[in-house]
């Protein structure tokens, strides 16, 4: 192996064992990403499906609320839930 490829593994190393440190992590999946572009936001409402089980719809509806947070469209949505089962 390269100086340089060993470099960039021990790199990715450190600040993926800093991301799950602050909480920014859930299961093997970045959930605190910022929103910038059009390929995000698929990726984002992804997510959010995927943990909730929403709709693309509803995904969208809960990250536009959340102000782009993929965690509190997640959150916002198992709350809804939570008060539709009662």
């Amino acid at each position: 192996m390269k100086a340089g490829t060993a470099q960039k593994m021990i790199l990715n190393m450190i600040s993926t064992a800093a991301m799950v440190r602050l909480g920014r992590v859930k299961g093997n999946r970045m959930v605190d990403l910022q929103i910038k572009c059009d390929k995000l936001r698929e990726r984002a409402r992804n997510l959010v499906m995927e943990e909730t089980g929403a709709t693309a719809a509803a995904a969208l509806k809960a990250l536009d609320g959340s102000g782009g947070s993929v965690r509190g469209a997640i959150a916002a949505l198992r709350e809804r839930r939570k008060t539709k089962r009662r």
